[in-house]
């Protein structure tokens, strides 16, 4: 049966906060380096908190926006707010707003920095392809990730990379203006902004592993509780084949568009077997199917 809330996952929660400690180390040392290339401190801390602020606060419209998505009402989409009234009062949540992506990808998507400022979206082409019990288990996944708080770190995680690569971006064209310099200060100065570049770029190479590690555990923590929640782990299961397969024939035009999405999404905008799955940050589907049906086998004794 089904549980009245979707329940916790104490690895994720260590996960963020290990994630969320990382990434503080992470600004301190962007800002840090700004501050050594002779940026302002005042600007340096003008640079960050707007950065972040933007993200956090406004997390649910940017990703909105770059998917061409838009909320709908109950009567403009009936059965798919019915489907998320009715897992929301399975478990016990408030319910987000609920919005629809004109692609005809077939995915979905949570986003907002907290449960009563989050929205949960699904695409066109994922209500066209799945059944009636196929798309609730996909939102039982989405509203997991609302309920485990999860995409808030995510998108400050995704805040370090863009400031690192602007970061990287400062410290080239300055290198590039200065030229070789003159005299020893000059060849000095050169080599801290070189040096400050290939920092960047690190740190740049850092967050994003942290975030593929973390969003990884993220999507099996949320097809676990999303299973449990509607008691059909081999729906979700379902489905997830029934998206993958049909991902290979969307344009991959279309797929490079929503790559930057990627981590929020229920299932990578990836077409077929790519070296980019290697650094997906979704589990391979393989290691996803294969829990879903431990869990199948848990529930049914």
């Amino acid at each position: 049966m089904a549980t009245s809330k979707i329940e916790r996952d104490k690895g994720l929660n260590t996960r963020m906060f290990i994630t969320g400690l990382a990434l503080v180390i992470l600004y301190v040392i962007i800002i840090t380096v700004l501050i050594r290339v002779g940026v302002q401190l005042g600007l340096v801390i003008v640079l960050a908190a707007v950065l972040i602020f933007s993200q956090y606060f406004f997390s649910d419209k940017i990703a909105m926006f770059s998917m061409h998505a838009h909320e709908v009402t109950p009567e403009q989409e009936p059965k798919l707010h019915q489907i998320v009234d009715r897992l929301c009062l399975l478990a016990d949540m408030e319910k987000p707003r609920v919005g629809v992506a004109e692609t005809d990808m077939p995915n979905a998507f949570a986003t907002g920095r907290s449960p009563k400022h989050a929205v949960v979206c699904a695409t066109r082409g994922l209500m066209s392809r799945l059944s009636d019990e196929e798309l609730e288990a996909v939102l039982a996944h989405e509203l997991s990730h609302v309920a485990h708080r999860d995409v808030a770190i995510m998108t400050i995680a995704s805040g370090v990379g863009m400031l690192a690569g602007l970061v990287s971006r400062i410290a080239l064209w300055s290198t590039m203006l200065t030229g070789g310099g003159r005299g020893k200060s000059g060849q000095q100065l050169v080599l801290l902004e070189m040096l400050t570049f290939v920092l960047s770029i690190v740190i740049y190479v850092i967050a994003y592993l942290l975030t593929m590690a973390l969003s990884r555990y993220r999507e099996l923590a949320a097809d676990r509780s999303g299973a449990i929640l509607i008691g059909k782990p081999s729906v979700l299961a379902s489905a997830l084949v029934h998206i993958t397969g049909d991902m290979g024939k969307i344009p991959r035009t279309d797929l490079r568009r929503s790559e930057g999405m990627n981590a929020f999404f229920f299932a990578p905008a990836l077409a077929g077997n790519t070296a980019a799955s290697l650094f997906s940050t979704h589990p391979s589907l393989e290691k996803r199917l294969d829990q879903l049906n431990k869990l199948e086998r848990e529930l049914n004794g």
